[in-house]
């Protein structure tokens, strides 16, 4: 048995050789109440990848204020800024709510700025996405997700997780009961590091465009040219 993860098969899982630096991993999530099943989710999904050789923070989106109902230098923002600025990959879990993911959990996405300069600071990064659900399965956070992940520029991988009726599948101490749908966490994380691995030292390269390269000239010609002139 491997400690703190119970539910792992020593036999089968298979750790990835890592010759550089743990990848950094940032995980988000989508809800605030005390028995939070998508932090849950999050929290099962942090202690795999440290067992996979990463480094993990998780944000705690308590405190975050709405988009633009507060400026860049509150605390949680820069908090949330920092850690994504930091990252290398990203996980994101949420609950559906009214058929879709949470206002908590898009206020934290809406808060990352979509471009410093001409890139993105998420482009590039990796990207899972895993949702919760109270009632029968369904794929409509992560569907969302994914759309925003492919906006934000981000390489998000082809595996996902969606945990129907999560208020059977964790006990009372909120870790996660083995399941098929535990297994599929397992799945998930694997593959988010071997995306991370494959693409983190080529990341630049898979993400360059010529749009940004040519709004860059522009943007430092104009500088240049300020400075010429005073």
């Amino acid at each position: 048995m491997i400690p703190d993860l119970p539910n792992l098969d020593p036999d089968l899982v298979r750790r990835p050789q890592i010759d550089g630096p743990p990848p950094r991993i940032l995980l988000l999530y989508g809800s605030l109440r005390e028995r939070s099943f998508s932090r849950f989710a999050a929290e099962e999904a942090a202690r795999l990848l440290r067992h996979f050789g990463c480094e993990t923070r998780i944000f705690n989106p308590s405190g975050l204020p709405l988009p633009d109902d507060a400026g860049t230098d509150h605390p949680k923002v820069r908090e949330l800024r920092d850690l994504c600025r930091w990252s290398e990959g990203q996980v994101w879990s949420s609950p559906e709510r009214h058929g879709a993911m949470t206002g908590i959990m898009k206020a934290q996405i809406d808060w990352i700025p979509l471009s410093e300069g001409a890139v993105r600071p998420t482009q590039g990064k990796t990207l899972a996405v895993m949702q919760v659900s109270g009632g029968s399965q369904s794929f409509n956070s992560v569907n969302q997700m994914r759309v925003l992940g492919r906006w934000m520029r981000m390489i998000t991988i082809p595996n996902q997780s969606s945990v129907p009726k999560a208020w059977q599948e964790f006990n009372d101490q909120g870790r996660m009961r083995p399941s098929p749908f535990y297994d599929r966490i397992v799945d998930v994380m694997e593959e988010l590091v071997k995306f991370t691995l494959l693409t983190r030292d080529i990341s630049g390269y898979l993400t360059d465009r010529y749009s940004e390269r040519k709004e860059s000239a522009a943007e430092l010609s104009r500088r240049v040219n300020q400075s010429a002139a005073t």
